[in-house]
């Protein structure tokens, strides 16, 4: 209860600000926006938590990390170029501070690892893994819970999908 207490401390600003709550009108990951950014800061918190981290900025940059309004289909917000359309906008609406905005700047340096190890993901962009390393352990604290809550939500997403899936075909056969 203490834990949910602080971290319910750190987030009640911006869970509950409009411009935050608009994320939720956003796919992301079978999920929505709001709820990723959400499951991000709370793996964020504990993580920070175990590793002796600075707490709120961790958990207050995973709430974050991809605060950017509109389709992730825009080339402003596609995986290497929203992180600093998140850090743009969480500095109008939240006034972060650089140590924050650092850590938003690099939650997508897996993705940038990724990138590099396999090229043929996305090929027209072009990737500098060492611009997107995180440079303090908040900033790796992040990068781990935005993957972590990525498989989750994508694994999550899948398994809904198959179960809906083999429903349709399951009802299709006792039609028939």
């Amino acid at each position: 209860m203490k834990l949910n207490k602080e971290y319910k401390e750190i987030t009640s600003d911006i869970l509950n600000d409009e411009h935050f709550l608009e994320l939720k009108n956003y796919r992301h990951h079978g999920t929505n926006r709001y709820d990723h950014c959400k499951r991000v800061s709370h793996v964020s918190f504990l993580l920070a938590k175990i590793l002796k981290a600075n707490v709120d900025d961790t958990v207050k940059a995973g709430l974050l990390h991809d605060f950017f309004l509109g389709s992730s289909n825009k080339e402003e917000n596609s995986y290497l170029n929203h992180p600093k359309k998140c850090v743009q906008n969480a500095k109008e609406y939240f006034n972060i501070n650089d140590f924050e905005a650092n850590i938003i700047e690099t939650h997508m340096y897996h993705y940038a690892l990724t990138k590099k190890m396999l090229p043929f993901i996305n090929h027209d962009a072009k990737v500098n893994a060492k611009e997107y390393k995180p440079a303090s352990k908040e900033g790796r604290i992040v990068c781990l819970a935005d993957l972590l809550a990525s498989i989750y939500e994508v694994g999550v997403f899948k398994v809904k999908y198959s179960v809906c899936l083999y429903l349709l075909f399951v009802f299709n056969i006792i039609r028939y």
